[in-house]
């Protein structure tokens, strides 16, 4: 075998084991598989807590239970699914917009879990909210 002929046959057995191992890939940052909301949903978050201190201010927002809990500008709470009805990645909610977004392809929806730019074409899974004192009861 000559350098050329080893050289070739090198590069091919990269080529193959680059894209043998791509075939299995799966994206890092996507919650699963699934693009709708969880089910049963009902929890209840004290808001005394330092870990529920987000929801203390408006425009505050954190994740629980695979749902994002935020407080608007306006001092209402909300819940929606955490995961974009298109490719099941992670949302965050940009209160400054008054919507979520979906990092991975631009998809956003509004405080409503309508949608309000693609590539999703589904409403994001809507929860309600209860605040009793300093709980905050999240539930289907």
């Amino acid at each position: 075998m000559d350098r050329k002929e080893f050289l070739n046959s090198m590069g091919m057995s990269a080529a193959a084991f680059a894209l043998i191992n791509c075939i299995g890939c799966k994206k890092d940052n996507q919650v699963s598989a699934d693009t709708t909301g969880p089910t049963g949903v009902d929890f209840t978050l004290d808001l005394t807590l330092a870990s529920n201190a987000a929801l203390l201010n408006n425009g505050g927002s954190l994740m629980a239970n695979g749902v994002i809990v935020a407080r608007t500008k306006t001092g209402n709470y909300i819940a929606v699914q955490r995961s974009c009805t298109h490719e099941s990645y992670t949302l965050s909610y940009q209160s400054a917009n008054s919507r979520f977004y979906c990092p991975n392809h631009g998809a956003t929806f509004a405080e409503s879990g309508a949608v309000t730019n693609g590539p999703a074409t589904r409403s994001l899974s809507v929860y309600n909210t209860q605040l009793t004192g300093t709980s905050l009861r999240v539930y289907s």
